[in-house]
């Protein structure tokens, strides 16, 4: 859902440099491919969480064909989710925080990429929009 393609270069001085088509403002970079790659994931976050902080919608990821892909930490993919639910739905912070009797301040918690929400609040507030967190487990690649 939120596997981003990124292009993967040499950089002249060594290492590389990692950018994404659907997020430019996103760049970075690493010695070794997968410190890149490693490095490629912060980077997607605070892109990401630019979006959130300015209240946009959150790019759709483009096609990889033979390009490598970055994804978000799996909490901040719940989080994303949490906000992109808020957009399709119309719903607001206030009024979320009312359909759960929160406070707006556990809102802007959940919505914080860089915050260790508990999964259960992620998960109410997914319920809370009509939608509901499934967890896969997959070899890794």
């Amino acid at each position: 859902m939120f596997d981003y393609p990124v292009n993967l270069k040499p950089a002249e001085e060594g290492g590389y440099i990692v950018t994404f088509p659907d997020m430019p403002e996103a760049i970075t970079q690493g010695e070794e491919r997968d410190e890149a790659l490693l490095a490629a994931r912060d980077a997607l976050e605070t892109a990401l969480s630019f979006c959130l902080d300015e209240q946009k919608d959150l790019p759709k990821p483009g096609r990889p064909g033979k390009r490598p892909t970055v994804s978000p930490s799996s909490l901040a993919c719940a989080k994303l989710a949490v906000y992109q639910a808020m957009r399709e739905r119309g719903v607001g912070r206030a009024e979320l925080a009312r359909r759960l009797d929160w406070h707006l301040q556990q809102i802007a918690r959940v919505l914080d990429l860089d915050h260790a929400s508990r999964l259960d609040q992620i998960e109410a507030a997914l319920a809370a929009l009509g939608k509901r967190l499934e967890v896969a487990v997959r070899e890794a690649a």
